[in-house]
């Protein structure tokens, strides 16, 4: 076994574990730190994957955005810290079966992971992922790429005006 399997196969159970983590824990603050490792973890994953683009957007969207918004909005909301998740026994057979798959999940992943030929020292690998895309999204796709931020930025205005219209309610 080389080292990048055994780097692999190390971000894989961290990945599986910080996300039974976040599933099973009753402490709210103890799945959000949970969920840190689970993005970092996938963020490997593409890094051993020669996908420097998605690596760093797994970093800068999800770990820099999403999940700093999920702390300050569990740290800044009093009522949430101290409660506890309950769960009947129905959903620790949907635990169980979700356990289950996501096992079945990651020895599959491992298995293809051992099947597939990756690059070796004869092919030459991909330098760079970032030029190209950000080229195709400043050229080929430059429509779409305009449709999609003039429509987030709607989705954002409207979403200002119903907070704003909620608010002057109360």
């Amino acid at each position: 076994m080389d080292l990048i399997t055994i780097i692999f196969y190390f971000f894989a159970v961290l990945i599986v574990a910080s996300a039974a983590v976040v599933v099973f824990s009753k402490n709210i603050m103890y799945s959000a730190f949970a969920l840190l490792f689970t993005f970092f973890g996938v963020a490997a994953i593409y890094v051993l994957l020669n996908a420097d683009f998605l690596a760093l957007t797994q970093i800068m969207i999800y770990i820099g955005g999403i999940l700093v918004l999920i702390i300050f909005g569990v740290m800044l909301t009093t009522r949430i810290t101290g409660v506890d998740i309950k769960s009947g026994l129905m959903g620790k057979m949907q635990i169980g079966i979700t356990g289950a798959a996501l096992a079945i999940l990651t020895i599959t992943m491992g298995v293809m992971y051992s099947n597939v030929k990756w690059f070796t020292r004869d092919s030459e690998p991909l330098k760079d992922t970032i030029s190209p895309i950000g080229r195709m999204l400043l050229t080929d796709y430059l429509l779409a790429f305009e449709a999609a931020s003039v429509l987030l930025l709607i989705a954002i205005i409207g979403a200002a005006m119903i907070a704003r219209r909620k608010k002057n309610i109360n």
